[in-house]
């Protein structure tokens, strides 16, 4: 994968990841109702945070400073 296409991914993965973090606080605002959602949305939240930090990773392997 080209660094233009890490930084692509990168990018994606913020986006996604910044969403997920504000549907989780979302929830826990909306709490107790939707209580059953909350480990399904944070096992997503996490995951997408992981891919993150791991693409992250890739990219300054490259020697590129990360998003």
């Amino acid at each position: 994968m080209s660094e233009e296409e890490l930084k692509a991914q990168v990018k994606k993965l913020n986006a996604q990841a910044t969403q997920l973090k504000m549907d989780l606080h979302d929830l826990s605002e909306e709490l107790p109702v939707n209580w059953e959602n909350i480990l399904e949305l944070a096992a997503r939240t996490y995951g997408a945070y992981k891919a993150l930090a791991d693409a992250r990773a890739r990219l300054s392997l490259k020697g590129t400073p990360t998003v």
